[in-house]
């Protein structure tokens, strides 16, 4: 009984950041799981590269660039994820970017519109794009990648965790609000975890000793950790949980 639990059969997932990090590993859990799986970001030469990687060990996955900055991208996505797999069960919001690191009173206005634009905008762009779908389907799984920089203030970046205390938020007035469909949304919280988007602060000593003091566990948490609370908040597991946040830093919060 416990491993049908999270047993995803028959479910359609979308992920976007899909083509490396954190997001490739929880498509690949996803897949593991036996979900279909489509992977979005910005290029499509990664993307098929990480898509074979899950069709060549027997999955099924699709791979397909969208920028979720843009909705009319947003809207082709849905539209191939549709055509292929017939709906949409399942949506982790992982795209994001920071343009900007230092104090928070040197950025642009462009700073701000870029930030807010992907990692906040974007995810209500792609919430509100598969729900209907997830309607049509008798309910859904909602997944924001939000980070422990939107619980507590972090040096140097400020505008990226304004972003994620957006995230948040929208994760619980979401989470009320499409209760009723049996659409379930839920964020996740990662600490530092070792991927490409977050090299800076791991590559530099300075920055890599100052993160790491803090970290009980002391140590950089890698992209396949995330990968158990994101099956769980896929899954029939989770059914009965909506509106929270979980937190993935090594203790870092506490």
């Amino acid at each position: 009984m416990g491993s049908e639990l999270f047993d995803l059969s028959g479910k359609v997932a979308i992920i976007t950041g899909a083509s490396r990090g954190i997001g490739l590993a929880i498509a690949e859990a996803f897949s593991d799981a036996n979900a279909k799986v489509v992977l979005s970001s910005r290029k499509q030469e990664d993307l098929d590269q990480a898509a074979e990687k899950i069709n060549s060990a027997g999955g099924e996955a699709l791979a397909f660039a969208a920028h979720t900055g843009d909705a009319e991208a947003i809207h082709h996505l849905l539209e191939k994820t549709i055509d292929n797999f017939g709906g949409v069960d399942i949506l982790v919001n992982n795209a994001g970017t920071n343009p900007h690191f230092g104090p928070l009173l040197t950025a642009e206005e462009s700073h701000w519109d870029k930030i807010l634009d992907v990692n906040l905008k974007g995810y209500f762009r792609m919430i509100k794009a598969c729900a209907a779908s997830m309607r049509e389907r008798g309910g859904g799984k909602v997944i924001n990648m939000a980070s422990v920089s939107g619980l507590r203030a972090t040096p140097g970046l400020g505008i990226y965790g304004v972003s994620k205390a957006g995230v948040l938020m929208l994760t619980k007035v979401l989470a009320v609000e499409l209760a009723a469909d049996n659409i379930q949304v839920n964020a996740i919280a990662p600490g530092l975890i070792k991927t490409r988007f977050s090299r800076a602060l791991w590559e530099t000593p300075s920055l890599q000793k100052s993160v790491m003091g803090d970290i009980p566990q002391s140590r950089i948490g890698l992209p396949e950790e995330v990968t158990g609370i994101a099956l769980y908040l896929a899954s029939q597991a989770s059914s009965f949980t909506t509106g929270g946040v979980f937190v993935v830093d090594g203790g870092q919060i506490v």
